[in-house]
């Protein structure tokens, strides 16, 4: 059974998705639990995350939880892979709600034995991470990170493979991208979507 890595830098974040704090917490925290829904069917889910709130909704959706020693999404992701447990992981991303256990399954299909498969996003940045084993992770996450993921396999002497798996591929950054991507999320991401429309129209 996998386990599947999940960093949520916290209900600060994500400041292009809406001008409300308020909007931009339960918007962060649906997009969380619908991928945890995706994982908890898959394989043991674990957030890493500072923020008591999201720490709180994500062990009552059956997650296990890690502390986010800060300085960004990789050293978050580090500092979880350093307590694991032999066997596959996988690394996903908190704002793709579209995921379903099935994209997760294929992740994992195409991990190969030593090596990673990762899925990257339209804008060169890497949306999830299949690794056979913690040591081929690096924190190189941010602008064009998936060719560096691909020269780090490749440095480590590990395959590399590119799968496409269109759910993982979309990450939400904007309003317009929820709404685009609206049919397909999750049902608390499409919950709270609904509920921050009606609001507007009050």
């Amino acid at each position: 059974m996998p386990t599947v890595v999940i960093p949520f830098a916290g209900l600060e974040g994500k400041t292009r998705l809406h001008t409300s704090r308020r909007a931009r917490r339960a918007l962060s925290l649906a997009m969380l639990g619908d991928v945890i829904a995706a994982a908890v069917a898959v394989g043991v889910p674990r957030v890493v995350t500072d923020n008591g709130e999201a720490a709180a909704f994500v062990r009552e959706l059956g997650a296990e939880t890690s502390s986010d020693p800060g300085d960004g999404q990789g050293p978050a992701v580090a500092a979880a892979l350093g307590q694991h447990e032999p066997g596959p992981i996988l690394i996903v991303n908190a704002d793709v709600p579209c995921v379903v256990p099935d994209d997760l399954r294929a992740l994992l299909a195409a991990t190969p034995a030593r090596g990673i498969a990762l899925v990257e996003a339209l804008d060169g940045t890497t949306n999830a991470l299949g690794i056979s084993a913690p040591e081929a992770f690096a924190p190189l996450y941010g602008p064009e990170s998936a060719a560096r993921f691909r020269a780090h396999a490749g440095r480590l002497g590990l395959e590399a493979v590119t799968v496409s798996v269109p759910n993982l591929e979309d990450d939400v950054d904007t309003l317009d991208d929820l709404e685009r991507f609206q049919l397909r999320c999750g049902p608390r991401t499409q919950a709270s979507l609904v509920e921050l429309t009606a609001g507007a129209r009050e």
